[in-house]
């Protein structure tokens, strides 16, 4: 049990993506000009994750090693293909926003290096915590992310308005320049932190503190 808190934990904090191990910055910067979107395709990539982690990991044993990377790709474009008709059918606003990037899950970065790097590595309860955990990270990012631009581009979060009247909205915040900048400025507040609560416990500090170093992304090349 604490190996799978273990595995479902680093997703949250340790190897976050894209903060940490900086994968999935396509969907990152196309599609969160608002919270709802962000919330959106964060659990689309929660269901595809954690389904074929699991999938993935049950079958690892007779998948031959020389056409690996096809069968991963198979497995994700069949429940891409599941959330594709579950957002059209119960999400049809939303899956129109988020447009091609849907599909596109198939080729994430993130689904393909968690299954070549971890799945096909490890036993099914440890590769669902892996997989939850790295889908709720990536959920909670474009989440923030949306948060911010949609806040400061139009004043409100999740289509509400939470800013004082007045208030002038940053335009640049919903074009996309503000993905960088938003993306750009949680990843310096985090390094920011790290290198503090480095400094604090009497650590040395990391040359890169975006990487907390020993991710499976490093040790596997998948960066």
């Amino acid at each position: 049990m604490a190996s799978m808190w273990q595995e479902f934990s680093k997703g949250l904090w340790k190897e976050i993506p894209p903060f940490r191990v900086v994968l999935g910055l396509c969907p990152t910067l196309a599609v969160t000009k608002s919270a709802e979107n962000g919330l959106g395709m964060g659990v689309a990539v929660i269901f595809v994750l954690v389904l074929s982690n699991v999938l993935i990991s049950a079958v690892r044993g007779i998948i031959p090693k020389k056409v690996r990377i096809v069968c991963f790709i198979a497995i994700s474009a069949t429940l891409v293909v599941a959330v594709e008709l579950l957002m059209q059918a119960f999400t049809y606003p939303l899956y129109q926003q988020l447009g091609i990037f849907v599909p596109l899950i198939v080729v994430n970065c993130i689904i393909l290096g968690r299954a070549e790097a971890f799945a096909a590595k490890n036993p099914v309860h440890l590769a669902l915590a892996d997989g939850l955990g790295m889908g709720m990270g990536f959920t909670i990012a474009l989440t923030l992310i949306g948060s911010i631009r949609e806040l400061l581009g139009t004043g409100g979060i999740f289509g509400h308005n939470v800013m004082w009247n007045g208030f002038e909205p940053f335009g640049i915040m919903v074009e996309a320049p503000g993905a960088f900048l938003a993306l750009g400025t949680v990843v310096a507040l985090m390094n920011f932190y790290t290198a503090w609560a480095a400094r604090r416990a009497g650590l040395e500090v990391p040359e890169n503190a975006s990487c907390q170093g020993g991710c499976s992304g490093c040790a596997t090349g998948q960066r």
